[in-house]
């Protein structure tokens, strides 16, 4: 089998993507700005002080969210990494370059360029899966997940 699907659950899978659609849409509607990851955290970097506030609500939002999910019970499924520490930390750089030559990350341009059906969303969400999938085969079946 080219891949597998482990702990797949569609009720919850569909829940989540409706209400990471909504959060999305409330976010735009509210504020006229797109929901993309990278662009609200990589303007923290920015000298734009004044938008620091909203961005840092942002963030903070996120990870509260995974605290609220746990005190109303839900259960998360345990992260075991595989991988030696410089090849995450250059994953993580190249996800970072990939976003900004991009000019988005895979939240932005898959789910908020696609939902205003932009076509430099739909190029650029065609490509990162692409080679991700290209990715995700050379690693595991061709080195043999040696990373």
């Amino acid at each position: 089998m080219f891949f597998l699907i482990e702990n797949f659950t569609p009720v919850t899978a569909i829940a989540r993507g409706i209400l990471i659609d909504l959060s999305a849409a409330i976010f735009l509607w509210g504020n006229g700005r797109i929901a993309g990851v990278s662009g609200i955290l990589g303007g923290m970097l920015s000298r734009d002080f004044g938008s620091w506030p909203w961005r840092i609500l942002f963030a903070l939002g996120m990870v509260a969210g995974v605290f609220i999910y746990r005190s109303a019970g839900g259960t998360l499924q345990d992260i075991e990494l595989t991988s030696s520490l410089p090849i995450l930390v250059l994953g993580g750089v190249l996800v970072g370059i990939g976003s900004s030559l991009g000019s988005g990350c895979t939240n932005g341009h898959g789910l908020c360029g696609l939902g205003r059906r932009s076509g430099r969303s739909l190029a650029a969400t065609l490509v990162f899966m692409g080679i991700a999938g290209v990715t995700v085969y050379v690693t595991r079946h061709v080195m043999g997940g040696v990373l």
